[in-house]
C-alpha cells in the first residue's frame, strides 16, 4: 500500500450531455433534474459517486482492498457480516467486551472497500447493534453538479415496430414510447478531499487518490446507454494544498474557475461553445493547480 495522503485538495469537474438524460428525477416522471426556481439542471452527488464506483469495480474487479460496498445485487448486511466474521471469527455473535471492537470493524471495512475508504458510509448493521463505527466520514465529498446555463427539458415521442402482446398485434402494428432528454448542457461539480480525515479515519492513500482521479475522468466511458445519450468529462481541475489542513478556504480556490458561453453564442450545443478559464495569478500561496482532460 502507498502512503496515506498528506495534502488537502479541492477539484472541479466539468462534464456535458448531448441528447440524453444525465440524471432522471423519479418524482417528475424521470425528467432531467432541474432547479425549479432558476431552470438550471442538477445531477446529484449520489449519481456521480455511482459512476465512480462502477468504474473502480470494472477496473479493479474486486481485487483485495478494492471491493465496493454500495453494490448492485449485494445486500449491505452481507458485506457487514464479512467484517464480523473477520474480526470476531466466522459465525460468532457480537460481544461488546473488546473496547477496540469499533475501531477493528471500521478499519476492516475501510481496508477492504474502496468506496468506504473514499466516501465513507452509513453501515446500518453496525448502527442497529449500537456500535460507534456504523457511520464513517469519508475524506472525499462531491456536491451536486449544476449546469452552466438553464436547461431545456424535452419529452420526445418515439415508436417501435413491434408490440408487447399477441392481442395488441391484432389491433396495431407499432407502439408509442417516450424519452426525456436535454439537447445539450455543460455541468460543473465541485469536490473536496480531506487529508485530515484520511489520516484519522479511513487511511485513504496516494494510490486511492490517483484511482479516484482516473475514475472521474473515465466515469462515463463504460456507462453509455440509450437513455443517457452522449456524456463525457471535459476537464478535471485539481487544487493541491501543501499542507494537511489547507492553505486557503475552499471557496478561494474553486472561485478561480470560471465557465462562460463564448461571445456570440446564444444557444450552446457543444463544449466548444464555452470558455473555461482558471485565474492562476490569484491562486493562494501554497496551492498548486493541475488540469486533466
Amino acid at each position: 500500500m502507498s502512503e496515506i495522503i498528506k495534502n488537502r485538495y479541492e477539484f472541479t469537474i466539468l462534464f456535458d450531455v448531448e441528447n440524453g438524460n444525465p440524471n432522471g428525477d423519479p418524482d417528475a416522471a424521470n425528467m432531467p433534474r432541474v432547479d425549479p426556481e432558476t431552470g438550471y439542471g442538477l445531477v446529484t452527488d449520489v449519481c456521480i459517486k455511482r459512476k465512480i464506483r462502477n468504474y473502480v469495480e470494472d477496473v479493479m474487479e474486486d481485487a483485495t482492498g478494492y471491493g465496493i460496498y454500495i453494490k448492485d445485487g449485494v445486500p449491505l448486511n452481507v458485506s457487514d457480516r464479512r467484517a464480523y466474521d473477520a474480526v470476531l471469527g466466522e459465525g460468532k455473535k457480537l460481544e461488546k467486551k473488546d473496547p477496540e471492537i469499533d475501531a477493528k470493524l471500521r478499519d476492516f471495512m475501510c481496508a477492504n472497500f474502496y468506496d468506504v475508504r473514499t466516501f465513507g458510509a452509513v453501515m446500518t448493521t453496525f448502527v442497529k447493534d449500537k456500535l460507534n463505527c456504523g457511520q464513517v466520514r469519508g475524506p472525499v465529498q462531491i456536491g451536486f453538479a449544476r449546469s452552466i446555463d438553464p436547461i431545456v427539458r424535452q419529452d420526445v415521442a418515439i415508436t417501435r415496430v413491434t408490440v408487447t402482446t399477441e392481442a395488441d398485434y391484432a389491433k396495431k402494428d407499432t407502439e408509442m414510447g417516450r424519452k426525456q432528454i436535454i439537447p445539450y448542457a455543460l455541468y460543473r461539480a465541485d469536490g473536496f478531499i480531506s487529508a485530515n480525515l484520511a489520516r484519522k479515519v479511513t487511511h485513504f492513500t496516494e494510490d486511492d487518490l490517483e484511482l479516484l482521479f482516473r475514475a472521474i475522468i473515465n466515469m462515463f466511458e463504460n456507462d453509455h446507454s440509450a437513455a443517457r445519450g452522449k456524456m463525457a468529462v471535459r476537464k478535471l481541475i485539481i487544487f493541491k494544498h501543501d499542507s494537511e489542513l489547507g492553505n486557503a478556504p475552499s471557496h478561494r480556490t474553486l472561485d478561480l474557475v470560471s465557465v462562460r458561453r463564448r461571445d456570440g453564442v446564444n444557444i450552446a450545443r457543444s463544449f466548444g461553445d464555452y470558455e473555461v478559464t482558471v485565474n492562476e495569478a490569484a491562486c493562494p500561496e501554497g496551492v498548486t493547480i493541475s488540469c486533466r482532460e
